[in-house]
């Protein structure tokens, strides 16, 4: 996986969060010739700056709502992983439009950008909310998925190739419950849950940086790819940390906040249909049929009585131990994989 990028120019949008640290970690040190952070926040990006030291790694500030202020970035890049975007569920459901801007907009304008500077290959970040969406983040992000599959035809051979990749909750990143959790714990409160039997797919950073260079590495135009994680009902995780920190408080329960669904769906059924089983990641091939319909089918498609969506329901389940095992992966309990705000 080094090999490829060796000597390239990799871009990150929104690189200052959780995913663009462990990118960071992950290449910084190989034969990469250059990491570049494209973001809106001077003081993470001074924070970057400082924690890492190292003239390899470029930082340039500027939105992707404003595609005139980031065009600059993209000059002789190689690759983008593109991150940006408003990702808080309940902050999207209150201020809709906003999500519109940076999920939808922005992503189009990177897009643009790549194609403009022949970017060999840019991977977008989604989410399972886009699945089956019921809350704005989760309908912007599955526009955002639209639109990349959308632009990805019109595409010819030898210009930028747009594929995607959609995961769940990655358990301690920024807006995760886990530190909100352990900050209740530590101030001696009661962890407020919401739904008890709700369900999450749970991965590790360390999962998500492998679905997308998964992605980098073998995909096609259009492609979306999802990794297969197992899954827990809050209650589950709220025990395991309780039993992990030695608390013995009872948990507060609040009810469901705005816009959050019982479970959630990687991959939907129709999805499941043209999906590719590739052991542990599914990747869904992109549907390039045309407006022409007639000259595919006259009738509908009795495939799609058949078959089920991949949901945090139906995947694996895990117990509290086992998601004490998982959770002692993390940094925050003493395990390897950090975690960054």
């Amino acid at each position: 996986m080094e090999s490829l990028l060796d000597g390239k120019i990799l871009l990150i949008t929104g690189g200052t969060g959780s995913f663009g640290h462990a990118i960071v970690d992950r290449f910084l040190n190989t034969g990469i010739k250059e990491i570049r952070i494209l973001s809106r926040d001077e003081k993470k990006q001074d924070d970057m700056r400082k924690e890492y030291d190292n003239p390899k790694l470029k930082f340039y500030i500027g939105d992707v709502r404003d595609y005139r202020a980031i065009e600059q970035a993209f000059i002789n890049v190689d690759y983008v992983f593109s991150a940006a975007a408003l990702k808080q569920v309940p902050s999207c459901e209150f201020f809709p439009m906003e999500a519109v801007k940076t999920n939808v907009v922005g992503s189009d304008n990177v897009i643009s950008a790549c194609v403009a500077h022949h970017v060999k290959k840019a991977i977008f970040l989604s989410t399972d909310k886009a699945a089956y969406p019921i809350n704005a983040m989760g309908m912007t992000k599955a526009l955002m998925e639209k639109n990349v599959i959308a632009r990805s035809r019109q595409l010819l051979e030898g210009d930028t190739a747009l594929c995607l990749t959609r995961y769940g909750n990655v358990m301690a990143s920024r807006g995760s419950v886990i530190p909100l959790f352990l900050q209740q714990i530590k101030e001696g409160k009661p962890i407020t849950i919401t739904n008890p039997d709700m369900t999450r797919f749970m991965m590790t950073l360390d999962d998500a940086v492998d679905l997308v260079l998964y992605a980098f590495e073998h995909g096609q135009q259009g492609d979306l790819f999802v990794q297969k994680a197992p899954s827990a009902t809050i209650g589950t995780l709220a025990q395991a940390i309780l039993e992990l920190e030695h608390c013995s408080i009872a948990p507060e329960y609040i009810g469901t906040r705005h816009g959050e669904k019982l479970f959630e769906t990687l991959v939907t059924q129709e999805e499941m249909l043209r999906a590719e089983d590739r052991g542990n990641f599914f990747c869904v091939h992109a549907d390039n049929r045309n407006l022409n319909y007639d000259q595919f089918f006259t009738q509908g498609d009795a495939k799609l009585n058949l078959g089920e969506s991949y949901t945090s329901h139906n995947t694996q389940r895990l117990d509290v131990e086992g998601m004490k095992k998982l959770l002692q992966k993390l940094a925050l309990f003493g395990g390897p994989v950090k975690q960054h705000d």
